[in-house]
């Protein structure tokens, strides 16, 4: 079983506080910190245009801002930046940070965005085979003199990428998502797979997210056992990581209150469904190591990316659950 990692999802808008996040977050002990690669974003309330920095320019400043912890973009859709742009950004960066970054990468979902930017939307289905062959113009971009590559999407002919990734032959690839074709590209091509409930619609649904329960987890766990078999690699070859919004509390009644508050806030009327699902941890911190320990059991989760409400909230859980899992 590989050592429980965690890491910090970073609240985008304000560099500053970005900033802050990042450093405390290394001084804690925290494995990586992560930012969203989104132009913009719709909050819990809808609002579209609140201050939303662009997720490389962020990890190139955090990349000297820290010494130790790694970054990760969560996730970088393939229809923003050519791969062989992305290819290139990607190596700069794991340079700038000595050999830091994670590649975090996704098929894209987010229809509201590529229409405002003007970028083709194609079907679910093409943009996970655009993910499937940008991977490989990537690693081919990683590890070839003067790279070569013909796909059905991308193609590079004798293009250099100098200087080569620091991390070697490239630095982990984490794909992000959760439906069958996203699982299946992730066991041929991928280090991480960071698991969440698949988006078919262009936007999140959060009712048809908080379908994705514990069993639905473990039901797409066992699918991915069997593609790591059909692509001849091990079955612990790839690591799963998991999401969560932390809402923690040293007593039951308070933590009872932040949770059915945020339900509340995010128009979910079943709390007990949101209290035990995958996507959130919650509870008392002792809930809560129940919880992860539960999850590292059965669901082989060993790296969690976590979301905290604010800077109060990731100290203390560094304090209070994290020595429990990484000593």
């Amino acid at each position: 079983m590989r050592p429980v990692k965690f890491n910090v999802g970073l609240p985008n808008g304000d560099f500053a506080n970005i900033s802050t996040f990042a450093k405390r977050a290394e001084e804690l002990g925290y494995y990586s910190i992560s930012i969203d690669d989104h132009f913009f974003m719709r909050n819990m309330f809808g609002t579209p245009d609140l201050p939303h920095l662009e997720c490389y320019t962020v990890l190139a400043a955090l990349a000297t801002a820290t010494r130790a912890i790694r970054l990760a973009p969560l996730v970088t859709a393939m229809s923003y930046r050519t791969p062989q742009l992305l290819a290139k950004i990607i190596a700069t960066l794991d340079n700038i940070s000595g050999g830091r970054l994670i590649a975090g990468l996704g098929a894209g979902w987010f229809k509201e965005e590529y229409d405002a930017y003007i970028y083709p939307y194609p079907s679910n289905a093409e943009r996970m085979e655009q993910l499937a062959d940008g991977i490989k113009l990537l690693k081919a971009m990683w590890t070839q003199e003067a790279a070569t590559y013909s796909g059905r999407f991308f193609k590079v002919e004798k293009a250099f990428c100098n200087p080569k990734p620091v991390q070697k032959p490239y630095p982990p690839i984490m794909i992000g998502g959760g439906g069958k074709r996203i699982l299946q590209i992730a066991a041929q091509e991928a280090d991480i797979l960071n698991l969440n409930p698949p988006v078919t619609e262009g936007v999140v649904n959060l009712t048809e997210a908080f379908k994705f329960d514990k069993p639905e987890v473990k039901r797409r766990i066992a699918m991915v056992k069997e593609f790591l078999k059909a692509a001849g690699r091990q079955s612990d070859a790839l690591e799963i990581s998991g999401g969560g919004f932390v809402i923690a509390a040293k007593d039951s009644a308070t933590a009872d209150a932040m949770i059915a508050a945020t339900a509340r806030a995010v128009g979910i009327a079943d709390v007990e469904a949101a209290r035990n699902s995958p996507l959130v941890l919650a509870g008392t911190f002792e809930d809560l190591k129940r919880e992860l320990a539960w999850r590292v059991e059965n669901f082989g989760m060993t790296y969690y990316f976590l979301n905290f409400q604010s800077l109060d909230a990731m100290e203390t859980f560094a304090k209070e659950v994290m020595p429990s899992f990484t000593r």
